[in-house]
């Protein structure tokens, strides 16, 4: 069997299939980080608190509201997961929990930035608009689509 593709075509192919992946380990990651962060709030004193060593000003923050923002943590790890899963199926409302949850962040970290955390809430624009930017370009919301097409 002789492959008809062009070299190009193969090598966008697999550098697209690298930043899908990478995009869905992104949204996993984000659920494992999500799910440590609530539950070490909502159940204090596990084995799990060592964690926050490595941000130890957050933990001061957020520890005095223990379950009230511990539950929140564990429902943003449970749609991070559940767009995870979306992304890895190609299902299109993957692609479109993953826009809102990067598109939420952009929000959030522009509020950041209007109570006067500048540095932060700029790092976090940029990021996720990065992100967001990656989400919305044609041949991402392509992938989710044409599967959407072939389940027809």
């Amino acid at each position: 069997m002789t492959s008809h593709r062009r070299p190009f075509e193969a090598t966008k192919r697999t550098r697209s299939s690298w930043t899908m992946t990478g995009m869905g380990v992104f949204l996993f990651f984000g659920a494992v980080m999500a799910f440590l962060a609530g539950t070490t709030l909502a159940w204090k004193s596990t084995v799990l608190d060592q964690m926050w060593v490595l941000n130890a000003p957050a933990y001061k923050q957020l520890s005095p509201y223990g379950r009230i923002v511990g539950i929140p943590f564990l429902v943003l790890s449970a749609t991070l997961a559940a767009a995870g899963v979306g992304w890895f199926g190609r299902r299109l409302w993957g692609w479109k929990l993953a826009v809102v949850i990067i598109a939420s962040q952009i929000l959030g970290d522009l509020v950041s930035i209007l109570i006067g955390h500048i540095v932060r809430g700029a790092a976090g624009v940029t990021v996720a608009g990065a992100l967001l930017y990656f989400l919305l370009r044609p041949d991402v919301r392509a992938a989710f689509m044409s599967r959407r097409t072939i389940e027809r």
